[in-house]
């Protein structure tokens, strides 16, 4: 395995980590997609959700004019996913915010789009995005989502987690 990495370095192959600057109280959706159609898409599978959902997205266009490009009802959350979009600046990637919504409720309706091929994370914890970046370009490989487990729940967590799924009205 030593020379694998030896051979991708010497073909210029290396990894970033890009952090993601969530404003105060949003979720963040990240994914991939592969049209310019892709933000007019994204915007009505959005605003279809709830009239009181906020949220601003950016697309990194792969070819052509190569554009962050960018849309939603909150101009906070646009100025931010395309803040973030660039930062990440892999192609055809996608980052949504929200606002007044949970992505629980925006999943289905985005995966739905035609033209998304994979989400990496839907989340409110704080997010770090793995690129990988080589002469041709960058492309996202994964994500850290949030910090890792101290333990293995207990009975009484078990009871805890059912109570709140069913405070929260996801439940019955």
């Amino acid at each position: 395995m030593g020379s694998m990495t030896t051979g991708q370095e010497a073909r210029g192959l290396r990894f970033e980590v890009v952090p993601v600057d969530m404003p105060p109280d949003a979720n963040v959706v990240i994914g991939q997609a592969h049209f310019i159609k892709t933000v007019e898409d994204l915007h009505e599978a959005l605003i279809g959700v709830s009239p009181h959902l906020k949220f601003g997205l950016a697309f990194c266009e792969a070819s052509a004019a190569r554009l962050v490009r960018r849309s939603g009802n909150d101009a906070g959350l646009v100025a931010a996913a395309a803040a973030n979009a660039a930062a990440i600046g892999a192609g055809h990637s996608f980052v949504i915010l929200l606002r007044d919504g949970f992505p629980v409720n925006v999943l289905n309706p985005v995966k739905m789009v035609p033209e998304v091929c994979t989400i990496f994370c839907a989340t409110a914890n704080l997010v770090e995005v793995l690129v990988a970046v080589t002469e041709r370009g960058r492309g996202i490989i994964g994500v850290i989502d949030g910090v890792p487990p101290v333990g293995i729940e207990t009975d009484a967590d078990v009871t805890d987690r059912r109570g709140l799924l069913r405070d929260l009205g996801y439940k019955l």
